[in-house]
């Protein structure tokens, strides 16, 4: 009898194990599974609050993308780029990349906002942050992929590296593909990844030196269509504007397709950071002509290299914490 109540014990113990591991560091790596059980319905939150956001606005599904992006390149995943500035930390915000370009961190706010309200404490802001990406493909009519969860927040922020690490629309494509490669990222991953341009716009700062002078001689990207840099050129003048929209996608700018991979190899990609990838190398430039004629390709690609991007150097475990505020640390 005391044996066969030691067997139950055991048994009991082993049924209630991985349930401890649900909310707690799987050995410090991530797994979809995290919340199962601190916030089952994590996901859903993101996803309401995204699809609303969407609703009112569809450009609003490219910025929450590029938010991700731009986060994971600094530091990693890990939300430092939601940090406002204050007492010793000064705000990726203010980098040249995301000065008066960055949008979407009002939206982050309301996911967190809700789920603090159902599940306090628990769900991270790079987590929030990267569901919202996953969301965010998917409401355009992009792929989905399953996001492995158990982020935790950074306490700091690093203005520096948001400068040096997030690739510039100007950038020749060797520093692109290596500043990819510093995040563990391949060109396979550069190439799927620039395929998210297939939504969203950029700024006339952003390509004007293509329409204009583009060597520092006083011409044009002589690589840019010439119908295409003209209409361009109605849009963005060569000084002032710098704020005018144009979309990165002349095509379908509101649906996640492969229509951008199209344009570049008819020499209509709207920065030089598009275009180079098919201009600049032949590997890249295979891909462009694979992604455009498949799309099922592309969309198994881009959910593959967003899974690995998602995952660069997350803060796990006790490192790092769980905000209560994304903009802030908590005291």
């Amino acid at each position: 009898m005391a044996r066969l109540t030691s067997i139950l014990l055991l048994l009991s113990l082993l049924c209630f194990f991985p349930l401890c591991l649900c909310d707690k560091s799987y050995g410090g790596k991530l797994f979809p599974g995290f919340y199962a059980h601190s916030c089952p319905q994590a996901g859903e939150i993101v996803r309401s609050v995204v699809a609303k956001a969407v609703a009112r606005e569809t450009r609003m599904a490219a910025s929450l993308m590029r938010l991700h992006f731009h986060d994971c390149f600094v530091q990693g995943c890990d939300g430092s780029l939601l940090l406002d500035s204050s007492g010793k930390i000064v705000s990726e915000k203010g980098s040249n990349p995301n000065s008066r370009s960055a949008r979407g961190f009002d939206v982050v706010d309301q996911i967190k906002a809700e789920l603090e309200k159902q599940c306090p404490g628990t769900v991270s802001c790079a987590d929030a942050l990267t569901l919202a990406a996953r969301d965010s493909s998917v409401l355009t009519g992009g792929p989905s992929w399953v996001v492995s969860l158990g982020r935790r927040d950074s306490r700091s922020a690093s203005l520096s590296g948001s400068n040096n690490n997030i690739p510039a629309p100007n950038n020749t494509f060797q520093t692109i593909l290596s500043k990819f490669n510093r995040q563990g990222l391949d060109v396979t991953d550069l190439v799927a990844l620039s395929g998210s341009h297939t939504i969203g716009f950029s700024r006339c700062t952003s390509f004007r030196q293509r329409l204009y002078n583009q060597s520092g001689n006083g011409r044009p990207d002589m690589t840019l269509e010439q119908s295409f840099a003209a209409n361009l050129r109605q849009r963005c003048p060569r000084s002032g504007g710098d704020q005018i929209l144009s979309v990165l996608d002349i095509i379908s700018a509101a649906k996640f397709d492969n229509s951008y991979f199209k344009n570049l190899i008819e020499n209509k990609g709207l920065l030089n950071s598009d275009q180079v990838l098919f201009s600049s190398n032949e590997k890249s430039r295979e891909l462009v002509k694979k992604y455009a004629e498949d799309q099922g390709e592309f969309f198994e690609q881009f959910a593959e290299s967003m899974i690995k991007m998602g995952n660069i150097s997350p803060l796990t475990g006790s490192s790092g914490e769980i905000r209560k505020n994304c903009r802030k640390i908590n005291s």
